[in-house]
C-alpha cells in the first residue's frame, strides 16, 4: 500500500487554497472508512492493513495540511461500522476497531500540529431508522485519544439529537473545539432559525464554553459522490437557515 503520486492531490489543494473563506478545510478518508469499503486482499491481518493504509494516507494529510488548508478527516467507520461491518459481533470487537483506526489515525498524523486537524464521526448519511445505531457514549473517550483539535458530530439527526448530554458526563478536553451538527441533511425540511440556535445553545451550554462550539451540518448533503437526497436549492436554503440561527444562538450566549 503506497502512494504514489502527489499530482492530483496538489492541484486540487492549490484550487482549494484560493478560495474566498475565512478558513477553508478540505476532507480526506479515515484508515478505517477505505478499509472497510475496500476489504483487505493482500496482509496477512485487517489490522496491518489499516495500518498500512494509515502509512499511505500520511502522503495525502500533510499535503493538504501543507496547503495551508484544514484537514478534516472523514471517519464514519468510527460510527457506522458498528451497524455494518461489526452488525453481528459484541461491541467490545467494534470498539477494539475504533480504537486501532483512531491509533493509526494518529500515526498518519505525526508532524502534524492537531490544531489544523478536526475529525467528522457519523453513523452514516443515509435516511433511515438508525435503530442500530451505536450510542454515542460508549465511543466518545476513544475518540478523544485522537490527535486533532476538533470533532465534527452528528446532533440534528432525530436519534442522536439528545447526546449533547454526554459532553456533561464526559467534557470535551480542553484543546478540542466542537463542531456541532445543527442541519439535518438528509431531510428536505428547512430548518427554522429559531430551532437551530436552540440546537446550539444546547450543545454550548453541556460543553460548558460556547466559544468552543462551531455550528456545522450533520454531514454532508450527498451521501456518496453524485447521490444527493437534498434538492441542490434546498441546501442553500438550509445553509442560511444555519448562518441565522448561529446569529441568534451567538446572541443569546453573548
Amino acid at each position: 500500500m503506497t502512494y504514489r503520486d502527489r499530482s492530483e492531490v496538489d492541484a486540487e489543494c492549490a484550487l482549494a487554497a484560493g478560495a474566498p473563506f475565512a478558513e477553508t478545510f478540505m476532507t480526506a478518508a479515515s484508515p478505517g472508512i477505505i478499509a472497510a469499503a475496500m476489504e483487505n486482499r493482500h496482509y496477512d491481518t485487517r489490522e496491518d492493513y489499516v495500518r498500512a493504509v494509515a502509512v499511505a494516507l500520511r502522503t495525502e494529510y500533510q499535503a493538504i495540511v501543507g496547503h495551508g488548508l484544514l484537514l478534516q478527516i472523514d471517519a464514519p467507520d468510527l460510527a457506522m461500522e458498528r451497524h455494518t461491518l461489526f452488525a453481528d459481533q459484541p461491541l467490545p470487537d467494534f470498539l477494539a476497531w475504533v480504537e486501532l483506526v483512531v491509533d493509526s489515525i494518529n500515526t498518519a498524523l505525526v508532524g502534524i500540529d492537531p490544531d489544523r486537524v478536526r475529525l467528522h464521526v457519523c453513523w452514516g448519511n443515509y435516511e433511515g431508522p438508525h435503530t442500530h445505531d451505536v450510542p454515542f457514549d460508549d465511543i466518545l473517550g476513544l475518540l478523544y485519544d485522537a490527535h486533532v483539535g476538533g470533532l465534527v458530530l452528528s446532533m440534528a439527526n432525530a436519534r442522536h439529537a439528545h447526546e449533547h448530554h454526554c459532553f456533561e458526563r464526559r467534557p470535551l478536553p480542553e484543546h478540542m473545539v466542537l463542531v456541532a451538527g445543527v442541519i439535518d441533511t438528509t431531510s428536505n425540511v428547512v430548518e427554522h432559525p429559531e430551532a437551530v440556535a436552540d440546537r446550539i445553545v444546547a450543545v454550548a451550554r453541556a460543553v460548558g464554553d460556547p466559544g468552543r462550539v462551531m455550528a456545522g451540518t450533520d454531514c454532508g448533503f450527498d451521501t456518496s459522490a453524485g447521490i444527493g437526497d437534498v434538492a441542490p436549492t434546498v441546501v442553500w436554503e438550509k445553509l442560511r437557515a444555519l448562518r441565522a440561527g448561529a446569529d441568534l444562538a451567538s446572541e443569546r450566549l453573548g
